[in-house]
């Protein structure tokens, strides 16, 4: 195992440098400069002084000496200074963004699989049945509603309409002025819409891959088997029948990990939460590449060792894959 877990380690420095020379060619193939934004909006700013500025940015020297200078600082943990105003270290800026947008996520991994798992194991035991063709319609029409417009009908609908729920941000005015239970219940209320915006299209995908898994399964010979020996139907399903149905919604939860990062983008926007997508979102309009690298940088090793802990977990549910895994050096 200790052998597998470090082959898998040593492929991760190959693909983050893959992604961080492919991310830094586009960022800088994009339209517009840093420069720009400090340069286009005043008449009085001379070719001269636009140019110094360029200088001062780096952005004068060729694009594989910038990837170069910028790949040596990253060795060092150095993610440079951000082009705007402030001029503060990029690794300062995303550290404080990182825990707001790590904790939505594991919010949200923790409702798919909460909702989902089940939502598959009766849909696959009740198949055909009323209950599966509703969730089936339920279910792709949740699939299908574009993430952005639902989170607009819902800020509008329960925030502007009913007033149950905050729109923005992760807490109300006059917050530390509330009791330590009304702070719970303040965060919460807050997280309530983004932590649904975020988890609905996954809901949607984990619960047909849980229903068609545990259809494949239950009609395996060792289903029959144990069914024979008089085993109650739930020993069945959820002690046999389940460990081998979880096996590819594991791996589907690691490939996840990119798309819930990158919808991080649009739901900390719309909501106003103050998480590493909303910094994201806020470098590109700037045009802030040592900002904009240092949260894809942060984003593509999440996504790589949320990957690594998928692939962990179905060896270790699996010791046929370790096992080969072993083999085959």
């Amino acid at each position: 195992m200790l052998s597998y877990i470090a082959k898998r380690l040593l492929l991760l420095v190959p693909l983050l440098l893959g992604i961080t020379l492919i991310s830094f060619v586009v960022i800088h193939l994009a339209p517009g400069e840093p420069t720009d934004m400090q340069t286009q909006l005043n008449p009085e700013v001379s070719s001269e002084l636009q140019q110094r500025l360029r200088s001062q940015y780096g952005l004068d020297q060729p694009l594989y000496v910038q990837y170069w200078t910028w790949l040596s600082r990253l060795v060092q943990l150095d993610f440079g200074e951000s082009f705007a105003t402030d001029r503060r270290p990029v690794l300062d800026k995303v550290l404080e963004r990182l825990p707001v947008t790590i904790l939505l996520n594991l919010l949200s991994i923790v409702l798919i699989l909460a909702v989902s798992v089940p939502l598959g194991i009766l849909s696959a035991i009740q198949r055909n049945s009323g209950f599966d063709r509703i969730t089936t319609v339920l279910v792709f029409t949740g699939f299908a509603m574009p993430s952005f417009w639902l989170a607009l009908l819902l800020m509008d609908w329960f925030g502007v309409r009913l007033g149950l729920l905050p729109v923005s941000g992760l807490k109300s005015l006059g917050y530390e002025y509330l009791s330590w239970g009304e702070q719970l219940v303040d965060r919460v209320s807050h997280l309530v819409l983004p932590v649904f915006i975020s988890a609905i299209g996954g809901l949607a995908g984990f619960s047909r891959y849980m229903r068609s898994n545990m259809l494949e399964v239950v009609r395996q010979d060792y289903i029959l088997t144990a069914r024979a020996k008089g085993l109650s139907e739930r020993t069945v399903i959820y002690k046999h029948a389940l460990r081998n149905a979880l096996l590819p919604v594991i791996t589907i939860l690691g490939l996840s990990v990119p798309g819930l990062i990158g919808g991080s983008v649009i739901f900390e926007t719309i909501f106003a939460i103050p998480g590493m997508g909303k910094l994201f979102y806020d470098g590109v309009m700037m045009r802030d590449y040592p900002l904009i690298m240092g949260v894809l940088v942060m984003g593509a090793v999440l996504t790589l060792l949320g990957n690594l802990l998928a692939d962990i977990s179905y060896a270790l549910a699996d010791p046929r894959i370790r096992h080969g895994q072993q083999s085959g050096h």
